[in-house]
């Protein structure tokens, strides 16, 4: 991930008054999955938005694989896929004619759609009406038409939001696959298991700004602690006793649990993305 894919600076987008995105500056490397994560309003979407040349910023600028997207927008879209949180496909033609549509519009030659739709899963379902597919399909088959000109870069918003776990894991899949043929992925998620499994680095946006920008492991690092839960045995039931594992003293605060109480369990447990979360803008990611 030595060279640049996206490279923003002071970025800034209003809405009237109200500041949408405030000076955002961040880059991104070749082949790098980027969690973009933040409550409603966050400005996460606005941020997408002008990633994807559909806003013009009021401030600042991005360069996306080399190409400045207000001054070259046509060569980066030639070049990104994008996959919207609302879903905006044909839904009186197939799965098929959407794809077909799609790559006749980058002028892409031999195009295989049924590959591409066994690829999420929709093999056998090629020819039926979009109207009549699920959420989860239809969220699958606006992933595959974000795909269809092997993008370089990949926007996905929100791309599991209110899916089934098997929609979601089978995304996630696909995800990783792109990452793996050296596509970026910028992924828009409110989902912070989601993230941490999938991202490099992630981004925590809150009131139009990033507040905090690392891997989940070195956030965890700097802003959680490390536990040791036991359970113990207290007459007929179990109680839960919780031992910080960051100290000097861990050790024998352990040799002293076993000593003092019968352990019936133990394991060791650290802060999730979402306390971190919590810590550093003082609420939750889905207020």
């Amino acid at each position: 991930m030595s060279e640049k894919s996206i490279i923003v600076q002071d970025l800034t987008y209003n809405y009237g008054n109200l500041t949408a995105v405030d000076h955002v500056s961040f880059e991104v490397g070749e082949g790098e999955i980027l969690g973009f994560l933040g409550p409603n309003g966050a400005g996460k979407t606005t941020t997408v938005k002008m990633l994807t040349g559909q806003l013009k910023p009021l401030e600042g600028k991005a360069i996306l694989l080399g190409h400045d997207i207000v001054k070259e927008t046509r060569r980066v879209r030639e070049q990104i896929g994008v996959c919207f949180e609302q879903t905006n496909l044909y839904e009186q033609m197939s799965a098929i004619d959407n794809l077909q549509l799609f790559s006749e519009l980058f002028g892409i030659k031999n195009f295989n759609g049924y590959a591409l739709l066994e690829r999420v899963g929709l093999a056998g379902r090629e020819k039926d009406k979009v109207s009549g597919y699920s959420k989860g399909m239809k969220q699958r088959l606006m992933v595959a038409r974000s795909l269809v000109n092997k993008p370089q870069i990949i926007f996905l918003d929100e791309p599991t939001a209110g899916l089934d776990p098997v929609s979601s894991e089978a995304i996630g899949n696909i995800i990783l696959e792109e990452r793996d043929r050296g596509a970026t992925v910028f992924l828009t998620t409110h989902d912070m298991w989601e993230a941490d499994k999938l991202c490099h680095r992630v981004a925590f946006m809150e009131k139009g700004k990033i507040v905090a920008l690392d891997t989940p492991h070195n956030l965890k690092q700097l802003y959680g602690k490390r536990s040791i839960i036991a359970e113990v045995a207290v007459g007929t039931g179990l109680e839960k006793r919780e031992i910080d594992m960051d100290t000097p003293g861990t050790s024998g605060a352990v040799a002293e649990l076993f000593q003092r109480e019968k352990v019936v369990t133990l394991h060791s447990e650290e802060a999730t993305l979402e306390d971190i979360f919590i810590k550093v803008t003082g609420r939750r990611l889905t207020e």
